[in-house]
């Protein structure tokens, strides 16, 4: 006799609880030093140009070299988390973004500096796939829109050290106190990790799998990119990401202080505004896809629109400087590219089987950094050819936006159909459980 499973809690799902939450939260505390580091030279890119002597093309290198390192490390990282779980990628994470940071604090020259960030870049990528890939095998599936939300929030308040702390801790102390004071924090998460960090909890082992080398790493790209949520969650985080990158990691600083003429102080206190709305907005938009799972692509979308709105106003505006009202609402808006990036791996996270999970959020989350490289590098071309036309120069959002709405609308059918068919699947199989 069979009866159907009328629980939340799906077969096989891992219990979460206190302890879930304990783990995840060593797996969160990486990320959050990772996310410090990453932004660090978002609020030293005027310091940095006059260290080392750069123009906006050389000092958009940094952060293209950084972001370059970190897309094309995803799925290669993907690949170790399945293999070799999310402890052992953590801690080599933590080793390479902590010898990152503290080797840009001592660079004494431009190309040394650029070696610091792409190792800084090498560690960073090890860190939100594993994370994610915590937060399935720790808790309940129906969690995974929240606890993935709540992992960018963490993100996100790592942001907000560095455009509060980190950069008062520049101009109080200099840059290689600044820079070196805040790698003891990557010492700190590394021995966390190796004490206390579990990859799954007891009788939740993953399947081994028979396969290995190249043959298992050519079966899991294969099969994590035929599925179309994959790609779907890949040009969404492709889309709704790159905004809000470019504005923190790099152009946000500049484009207040040199295009519209605010102190260096307002124009931090903006770029906290956007990493406060990404926090809040970032809960709201998980509990409203943990409830409403088909609000994913409006919620998306509607950022995409939103955040092209404001930055047409904001651009296209007649008098010599936007006013700060629109400034304030730019920078609000900006906050939701975040949580709207997030949106993805709800895509691609129910196309794939767990032992798949690391490859398919690999090869999401390089939608959003190679969007971010390439915006970033065309910003620092067109200001250096156009004699610092930021007006020109951010109009290069527009153009990634247009193809990442084209290809989402494109995938958007096969998808949803797809997830449908795994869960009428998944259903008929619940039911057919012996009862016991």
């Amino acid at each position: 006799m069979s009866a159907p499973a009328r629980s939340a809690t799906l077969p096989g799902d891992p219990p979460g609880g206190r302890g879930a939450v304990a783990v995840w939260s060593i797996g969160v505390a990486v990320y959050f030093v990772a996310v410090i580091f990453r932004t660090s030279l978002g609020v030293a890119g005027l310091d940095a140009a006059d260290r080392f002597h750069v123009n906006a093309s050389a000092l958009s290198t940094f952060s293209i070299l950084q972001l370059l390192v970190y897309a094309g490390m995803q799925i290669p990282v993907g690949l170790l988390v399945d293999r070799l779980g999310t402890r052992k990628v953590l801690s080599i994470g933590a080793v390479l973004f902590t010898a990152g940071q503290l080797g840009f604090a001592f660079s004494p020259s431009y190309g040394t500096a650029l070696a610091s960030r792409a190792l800084l870049g090498c560690g960073d990528a090890m860190t939100f796939i594993s994370v994610l890939r915590l937060g399935t095998r720790w808790f309940p599936a129906r969690r995974g829109p929240l606890v993935a939300q709540l992992a960018g929030l963490v993100g996100m308040a790592g942001n907000l050290v560095s455009t509060l702390v980190l950069a008062r801790l520049l101009h109080g102390i200099g840059w290689t106190r600044a820079f070196a004071g805040s790698a003891l924090a990557g010492v700190v998460v590394l021995v966390l990790t190796l004490l206390f960090l579990k990859d799954h909890p007891e009788g939740h082992e993953p399947e081994p799998s028979p396969q290995r080398g190249s043959v298992y790493v050519r079966s899991q790209i294969a099969a994590a990119w035929r599925e179309p949520g994959t790609r779907l969650g890949m040009w969404v985080h492709f889309t709704t990401q790159f905004p809000a990158m470019v504005f923190l990691l790099l152009w946000g600083l500049p484009f207040l202080v040199q295009a519209q003429g605010l102190s260096r102080a307002t124009a931090g206190e903006l770029l906290t505004l956007v990493v406060l709305s990404n926090m809040v907005i970032g809960l709201v938009y998980g509990q409203v896809v943990a409830r409403h799972h088909a609000a994913r692509l409006p919620l998306a979308l509607g950022t995409v629109g939103a955040t092209a709105l404001l930055w047409a106003g904001t651009l296209a505006y007649p008098g010599a400087h936007a006013p700060m009202w629109l400034l304030v609402v730019l920078c609000a808006v900006l906050g939701a590219c975040g949580p709207a990036s997030m949106l993805g791996f709800d895509f691609a996270r129910p196309a794939n089987p767990p032992e798949r999970q690391g490859t398919a959020s690999g090869i999401t989350n390089m939608g959003g950094f190679i969007a971010s490289m390439t915006t970033l590098f065309a910003i620092g071309v067109l200001l250096d050819a156009t004699g610092d036309d930021y007006t020109v120069a951010f109009s290069a959002v527009f153009v990634l936006q247009a193809l990442g709405v084209g290809q989402i609308l494109r995938l958007r059918g096969r998808a949803v159909r797809r997830e449908r068919e795994r869960l009428v699947a998944s259903r008929v199989e619940t039911v057919h459980v012996p009862a016991a």
